[in-house]
This record gives structure tokens, C-alpha cells and sequence, in this order.
């Protein structure tokens, strides 16, 4: 049985999308991009603010918002036809101080497939925390047991590839995936399948 590695945010559901539509527009009305204008994520450099003022932005929207998020449906759709037939778990960088929020809302919706939460701590300003992994790539290769890597970030599919690890890039403004949710996901099937 293969085992699928899945980020979370902007995979699982949609954060970003939610957070600039729900978060960031209502406090920025002469904002003049859209959603598809965010070409890089993190997006500070195109909405024009700091790292620190978009973290605190999107952290604040996570507290408060991220357990209303929906998963996409597609995905949804996909793990209740095909998710019994792989082990899946989670690797997602998120805040230290939300990674509950992140895996409560995980095992809410995916609960009856996904049975491992892991994280690589997304730093903040004033975080001390100890660091084990660096990166995705650093708990990949340690870990050992991936067989698929389901993202949105390319560097991070980039770096799946070179451990040998087949991967589904999500499509995503900031990535160069020229698929849609659909196609990613027919493609995930045949990788299973």
C-alpha cells in the first residue's frame, strides 16, 4: 500500500484564497490585485506590506477563521472514492502556535484517512523553539516512507523529485502547474491505481 504525504493549506483547503478574500481585502480597500495576481507565496513583496505584517495578517485569520474552512471539494471527493486504497498523513508548515488549529480541522475532515499530523514549524518573530527538521525535504529524507507527495509549493516538489518521490503539484497562482484541480487529481488515481 503506497503511502501519500499531503500539505495541507492551499491542498487540503484554501487558505490563501480565503484569507485575501475574507482577510485581507476587507481591511485593504485600495488593494487593486486579485487572488490570480499572487504569483509568490508568501505574497508580502505583491501585496506591498513586510513578511511579519502579512504573517500576523494571515495568523490572525487562521485563529480565527481557519476551523470554519471548507476543504476543496474535489479533494474531498477524491479521498472518499479512492482513499482507502493508500496510508496518507500530513506534512504542512504551519505556526507552532496553530498547529492545533491546523491538525484539529485535519482530522475533522479527514479523519478517516489521514492518521499522522507532522509539521515544520513555520517561524515566527520571537519564536525559540528547538528545530529538527528544516524543511520539507529535510523530514522527507529522514522519514524515509513517501511515496507520493501531493503540494503546492514547486521548490518542494522539486525536492521530493530529487529524493525519488513521485509528487502532484497542485495547481496554484504561485506555481507553475498548468492542470486544474481535476487533472491533478486524475493524475494522483493513476499514480495509485
Amino acid at each position: 500500500m503506497k503511502t501519500i504525504v499531503w500539505d495541507v493549506d492551499d491542498v487540503l483547503n484554501d487558505l490563501m484564497h480565503s484569507w485575501f478574500n475574507n482577510g485581507w481585502l476587507p481591511g485593504h480597500p485600495d488593494c487593486t490585485i486579485d487572488y490570480s495576481d499572487i504569483v509568490e507565496n508568501p505574497p508580502h513583496r505583491i501585496i506591498g506590506v513586510s513578511l511579519e505584517e502579512y504573517q500576523k495578517s494571515l495568523d490572525a485569520f487562521r485563529f480565527a477563521e481557519a476551523a470554519k474552512l471548507k476543504p476543496i471539494p474535489e479533494v474531498h471527493s477524491w479521498f472518499i472514492r479512492y482513499g482507502s486504497c493508500c496510508r496518507h498523513i500530513v506534512l504542512t508548515a504551519v505556526p507552532l502556535s496553530a498547529a492545533d488549529i491546523s491538525s484539529a480541522w485535519v482530522f475533522k475532515h479527514f479523519g478517516p484517512w489521514i492518521r499522522s499530523f507532522n509539521i515544520i514549524p513555520s517561524l515566527r518573530t520571537g519564536n525559540v523553539i528547538p528545530v529538527y527538521d528544516k524543511t520539507k525535504k529535510d523530514f522527507l529524507e529522514r522519514w524515509g516512507k513517501a511515496d507520493i507527495l501531493v503540494e503546492d509549493n514547486q521548490v518542494i516538489i522539486d525536492a521530493a523529485h530529487h529524493l525519488g518521490i513521485a509528487t502532484v503539484l497542485i495547481p496554484r497562482p504561485w506555481n507553475k502547474s498548468e492542470e486544474n484541480i481535476v487533472s491533478a487529481l486524475e493524475y494522483l488515481i493513476g499514480l495509485v491505481i
